[in-house]
């Protein structure tokens, strides 16, 4: 049996399959990753620094984090123009077909909601939406465009405080309801399909751990990228091919 059939069986017999998705399955949608050969942290080293330092000047100093662009993500405009995948309406496909539970991804591009997976967690946040980090308000950053474009913070409707925008920076503490969210997955899940995530970035990377903490060897764990991940000596089938290529294959078996 050919491992996408496989796959397909296993989960055909799950009970709640839970994706997990990273940057690799938004490179066929022309989106670059972070890390790799042709990542925008390997040709810009000055935009990794920045990003490391965009939480530390948001608390300090708003004005100076709108005026600086620290709020807008270097890949913006891609994220803006790009469109899903055929990894992203396959996920979509198997949450309609109530195969797959539940999508977590790292990805802040949007995408995954534009398919049309609704039971979504966007763990690192969304460049498309501003939060505010007083009272959690979360709004569109199309409706304070203006502002943006005029260098100013944009204050939150509900509270008045400088909103920033949405995605989780180095250094901040991911959100506690995306936390707890993800935990209550993990608990459920006897299925994992690891998509595209080179694994390093914690704690995103360690929620498959605590699956395996959960239900031990019980939790079925596949890891689909094209490279070996801190996660492969752990998964059951780790598939080295297109992330976009393998789920098409195997949501066209179930």
């Amino acid at each position: 049996m050919d491992i996408a059939n496989k796959v397909a069986e296993l989960m055909r017999s799950s009970s709640h399959v839970v994706a997990l998705t990273g940057a690799g399955i938004s490179t066929g949608s022309g989106i670059p990753d972070y890390r790799g050969s042709r990542g925008i942290w390997t040709k810009d080293p000055s935009a990794e620094e920045r990003a490391y330092d965009a939480y530390r000047v948001f608390t300090k100093d708003p004005v100076r984090y709108w005026s600086e662009g620290y709020g807008t993500h270097p890949l913006y405009d891609d994220f803006v123009s790009s469109r899903p995948n055929r990894g992203h309406l396959s996920l979509a496909r198997l949450e309609r077909m109530g195969i797959v539970q539940c999508t977590i991804t790292q990805n802040i591009d949007d995408l995954h909601r534009r398919a049309g997976s609704n039971s979504l967690i966007e763990y690192h946040g969304n460049a498309m939406m501003l939060r505010c980090v007083a009272c959690r308000a979360r709004e569109r950053r199309d409706r304070h465009e203006s502002t943006i474009d005029a260098k100013r913070p944009p204050l939150c409707p509900s509270c008045g405080a400088p909103m920033k925008s949405d995605v989780v920076h180095f250094g901040e503490p991911i959100p506690a309801d995306t936390v707890e969210k993800s935990h209550e997955e993990m608990a459920k899940a006897d299925m994992l399909l690891i998509c595209g995530t080179s694994a390093v970035v914690h704690p995103f990377a360690s929620l498959p751990l605590l699956a395996r903490r959960h239900h031990g060897n019980a939790v079925t764990m596949v890891e689909i990228n094209h490279s070996d991940t801190p996660l492969s000596t752990m998964v059951d089938y780790p598939i080295r091919a297109s992330t976009s290529d393998t789920l098409e294959a195997i949501a066209s078996l179930i």
